[in-house]
């Protein structure tokens, strides 16, 4: 598919350009470090001093180019320093850093799926696959709710949510239309975030132990509806907790 070769090819341009950002800055880097330790400072300082008159001086349209790439590059730079010292998976690399599946050749042993494979960390690998998504996380609710969810909604959800595909895609590869793509994705996403809220709700009114993130969606879950939203949400809130009781005290007996 045309599409999905020019979006490979952006990838293929977006790593190639880092990684000539990075070499650079090793050579510049190393010149610095095996420079006199009288020059060191003066060295960096004197490249701050350099971008800071170029900003000033920057009048017309293609000279604050120059200013935002330069701007570029040390966040290019910065986000590979900070990256070295972490672990990165599937679910934080960046999409210029995503796999292209339907390349013969694999990607450099440098790529994060290749590192997650060689560091022993294969789970990530083997379940990325829409049948699979629920095996993406470590949350139970999140891979409770994922295995309730259909084939053709599991799909829809892996490529959207994981692989970060536009609707259009999507409904080229699914023979759907866009608007039908969006339509389910969203029901299927506010059906996930009421459940979410209901299976949440009993620990956040308990001050049982609750994640920063899980705390402030609870907090803030309600503020999105009106009075007859909200109090749909109320009615399966009580049906969830009466159910709950029920069950316990069959367990019980």
């Amino acid at each position: 598919m045309k599409w999905y070769q020019e979006d490979a090819e952006e990838k293929w341009r977006e790593r190639q350009y880092r990684r000539k950002v990075k070499e650079e800055w090793l050579v510049e880097a190393k010149a610095i470090q095996t420079a006199e330790p009288s020059r060191r400072m003066l060295m960096r300082e004197a490249k701050r001093e350099s971008l800071a008159i170029i900003e000033d001086a920057a009048r017309t349209p293609e000279q604050f180019r120059e200013v935002l790439a330069r701007w570029d590059d040390a966040l290019i730079v910065e986000e590979w320093r900070v990256a070295k010292h972490e672990e990165l998976t599937l679910d934080n690399m960046r999409d210029y850093e995503l796999p292209d599946s339907e390349r013969i050749i694999p990607q450099p042993f440098d790529h994060i799926w290749w590192r997650q494979l060689l560091g022993g960390n294969f789970i990530d690998v083997i379940h990325d696959c829409p049948h699979e998504i629920h095996e993406l996380t470590t949350s139970r609710p999140v891979f409770d709710f994922m295995r309730e969810l259909d084939e053709d909604h599991r799909e829809i959800l892996y490529y959207r949510a994981i692989r970060y595909w536009t609707p259009q895609q999507i409904a080229v590869l699914r023979g759907q239309t866009d608007r039908n793509i969006r339509k389910v994705y969203n029901n299927m996403i506010d059906d996930i975030r009421m459940k979410m809220y209901i299976r949440l709700h009993p620990r956040y009114a308990a001050k049982a132990p609750l994640t920063f993130m899980q705390k402030e969606f609870c907090r803030t879950y309600l503020d999105q509806f009106d009075e007859i939203q909200k109090g749909k949400v109320l009615r399966k809130l009580g049906e969830n907790e009466r159910r709950r009781r029920k069950e316990s005290k069959e367990r019980k007996k």
